[in-house]
């Protein structure tokens, strides 16, 4: 059986050559860039002390957003490790821009559930959360995807107008089985609603998306980004946090709604975190890029034993995102198990369905890893709902996902057996 396993994986590598090519060709132009911006902003290891209090005069925390903001295409960059999560940072951009009477649409269908409650959007539930988007005034609608789950293009030029204050792109596909939406979709999504109101925000959910594609929203026509410093950003090591970017002004409403009013981004203290999120950035070229990798054998191995997976091996990505899905609970426990045990960090643990604030479905989600939830470490989860699929994502090397792969295939054989 393994040396059956090797050939395998040995005969699936020979076949990705060209895509992991593709890979390294963005990953070094990406490394390139950070490393020009770390040169532009002459980051010195003064930068990486760090000040208590309220955190003014921090050299190192306004170093630290200049470099984000060059790397990203922005006029401006927060980057704090007070954000206590993607949706944190995300809230912090809608609710930092968004006024009572305002509207939002999100033009990539219906958000993810942590999202929904931000919007105050839940379904099945009758009430408006009043600390939602929507209980304090805001209006909400959405373009719908099309069937086959891409952007309806059409339907965004319909329904922008003069009244809409913002629209919401989610660059990954949350949980859901609609494709990634790419940097050319954004670039278009943006040109047809500055054409149709050039005042409104166009704001993307970047996360799981940095560093995957040359270019990033802000250099197509995106106004703000938001996204995790323990997804891609983080490189693996960044212990928590997430960041924000854009055009200077909304950048900084954002910011305040962090903070407060009149602190915006000159307060908080770093808290010796600043050496560490420097060191992630610079890291982040290259372990998302073992990771796509470990994504894209993903993509292959499972196509070769039955499973559907998306996106297909030779798909380009715009995220990590890997769905498997197997259409009943028991198999989505059995590969959540699967990864649980052969990860690093709590190997010993045994994943089952469970409550997680924000979602209405229970999830199971496998996750040994270094910082506690950290999705550019190799980890899996799904929700218990139809049709069952798994979500995997991370790897900080590729050799680390193909032995998980190596196992899970021999699992599998096995069972077919």
């Amino acid at each position: 059986m393994k040396y059956e396993t090797e050939e395998k994986f040995k005969q699936a590598e020979e076949l990705l050559r060209p895509e992991f090519s593709y890979i390294d060709d963005i990953r070094d132009y990406n490394q390139e860039k950070v490393l020009r911006a770390f040169i532009e902003n002459k980051v010195s290891p003064e930068h990486f002390y760090t000040v208590s209090g309220y955190g003014h005069d921090d050299m190192g925390k306004e170093t630290l957003d200049k470099v984000f903001a060059e790397v990203f295409g922005a006029e401006k960059a927060i980057v704090r490790n007070h954000f206590v999560s993607g949706t944190h940072s995300i809230a912090c951009a809608l609710f930092g821009n968004l006024r009572h009477g305002d509207k939002l649409v999100s033009v990539t269908g219906t958000p993810y559930d942590t999202m929904l409650e931000v919007i105050g959007k839940v379904e099945g539930r009758k009430d408006i959360r009043s600390e939602s988007l929507m209980g304090h005034g805001v209006l909400y609608d959405e373009v719908a995807l099309k069937p086959d789950g891409t952007v309806d293009f059409e339907g965004i030029n319909s329904k922008i107008d003069e009244s809409v204050t913002m629209i919401e792109i989610q660059r990954s596909r949350g949980y859901s089985l609609r494709p990634s939406v790419d940097i050319d979709t954004i670039e278009k999504i943006c040109k047809i609603v500055k054409s149709k109101n050039p005042n409104c925000i166009c704001f993307v959910d970047n996360c799981y998306g940095e560093f995957v594609e040359k270019r990033e929203p802000l250099e197509v026509g995106a106004d703000l980004i938001a996204g995790s410093l323990i997804k891609n950003p983080g490189g693996g090591i960044v212990e928590t946090g997430g960041y924000i970017a854009g055009r200077e002004k909304y950048v900084e409403q954002a910011a305040m709604r962090l903070t407060a009013p009149g602190i915006g981004s000159e307060g908080g203290a770093m808290l010796n975190q600043l050496r560490l999120i420097f060191q992630g950035l610079f890291m982040a070229p290259s372990v998302v890029a073992d990771a796509v990798k470990g994504a894209v054998l993903a993509a292959k191995v499972f196509e070769d034993i039955g499973y559907v997976s998306t996106p297909k091996y030779n798909e380009r990505r715009t995220d990590l995102i890997q769905t498997i899905e197997f259409g009943k609970p028991e198999p989505l426990e059995a590969f959540c198990r699967t990864i649980q045990q052969l990860s690093p960090v709590n190997s010993h643990v045994t994943p089952i369905p469970d409550d997680v604030p924000g979602y209405e479905d229970k999830l199971i989600m496998a996750g040994g890893t270094f910082i506690e939830g950290s999705t550019i470490e190799l980890s899996a989860d799904g929700p218990m709902r139809a049709p069952y699929a798994a979500y995997m994502q991370g790897g900080l090397n590729y050799s680390h996902v193909k032995f998980v792969l190596k196992n899970i295939y021999e699992i599998v054989n096995e069972r077919n057996d």
